[in-house]
C-alpha cells in the first residue's frame, strides 16, 4: 500500500490479466482512474496481457464489455503500453521467454515438467526487471496465487501443487533466484486501498467487506484471515 502513495521515484503498477478481469466482472475498473491521480507514475500492461483481456475477448460475445473497459483505459491513457516508456520490444520478450522456461521447469509430475505460468505473467515480470534496471520502482498487480508463491516462497511450491492437483509433485529444477526480486499486489489490495481514498462509489458499513469478498470469488488468492485483518483496519 505504501508503494501507491505520493514520491519522489519514478514508479509503474504492473497489472497481470487476472486483476484487471478481476476488477472488471466486479464492475470496478472505474477506480484506476481515480487511483491513478494518486500515482506519481505508469499503469502499464505488456502486449500479452492487452491480448487477453482485450483483442482475444473483444470477440467473445460473453467478454466483449470488459474487453472494451479495458481499452477505453488504454484509449484514455489511464494504462499504458512498454512503449510508452520506450521499452525494447526484443529485449522483453527475451526475458519472457527465460522467466516462462525457467518457471515451467521447476517442478515435475510423473517425470514430466508441469506447466504452472503463463507467458502474459512472466511478461508482467519481465516488464518490471526491465524497468528497475532503468531505476524505475515496480509493482505487479496479480492475483493468481502460483506466481506469487514462485517469487516469495518457491520451496512451498511443490506441496502447494501436490495438494491442488491431488498428484506427488516435486522440485526438479532450479530458479537461481531470478524470481526473488517482485513485488506484488493484489485487486483485493487495490480496491482496499480505493476504498480508504474514498474512491468507491458504494457507501456504507458492509461495503469494504463486501468488494474483498468479490475479489476472493472471482479470483483473487486472498484468504478470509486476510479479509478480516484488512476489516479491522478499513
Amino acid at each position: 500500500m505504501v508503494f501507491l502513495r505520493k514520491g519522489v521515484k519514478m514508479k509503474a503498477l504492473i497489472f497481470d490479466s487476472g486483476a484487471l478481469i478481476n476488477l472488471s466482472m466486479n464492475g470496478m475498473l472505474y477506480v484506476l482512474k481515480e487511483l491513478k491521480k494518486n500515482f506519481d507514475g505508469k499503469f502499464l500492461i505488456t502486449e500479452e496481457v492487452k491480448y487477453e483481456t482485450v483483442d482475444r475477448p473483444i470477440g467473445i460475445e460473453r467478454f466483449e464489455l470488459g474487453a472494451l473497459q479495458v481499452q477505453s483505459l488504454i484509449d484514455s491513457g489511464i494504462i499504458e503500453l512498454p512503449v510508452a516508456l520506450n521499452v525494447n520490444v526484443r529485449e522483453l520478450k527475451k526475458d519472457t521467454k527465460l522467466l516462462f522456461d525457467t518457471a515451467n521447469r521447476f517442478l515435475k509430475v510423473n517425470g514430466k515438467w508441469l506447466h504452472i505460468v503463463a507467458e502474459a505473467e512472466m511478461s508482467c515480470l519481465a516488464l518490471s526487471s526491465v524497468l528497475k534496471k532503468r531505476g524505475i520502482e515496480t509493482m505487479i498487480a496479480i492475483d493468481e496465487r502460483t506466481t506469487r508463491i514462485l517469487c516469495e516462497n518457491p520451496s512451498n511450491l511443490g506441496s502447494l501443487m501436490s495438494e491442488r492437483l491431488h498428484q506427488n509433485i516435486k522440485i526438479a529444477g532450479s530458479n537461481n533466484g531470478i524470481f526473488s526480486e517482485f513485488r506484488f499486489i493484489r485487486s483485493s489490495e487495490l480496491l482496499y486501498v480505493a476504498y480508504k481514498k474514498n474512491i468507491i462509489e458504494l457507501k456504507g458499513k458492509k461495503v469494504l467487506e463486501a468488494v474483498l469478498l468479490a475479489t476472493k470469488f472471482k479470483g483473487s488468492s486472498i484468504s478470509f484471515e486476510e479479509i478480516n485483518v484488512l476489516k479491522k483496519y478499513g
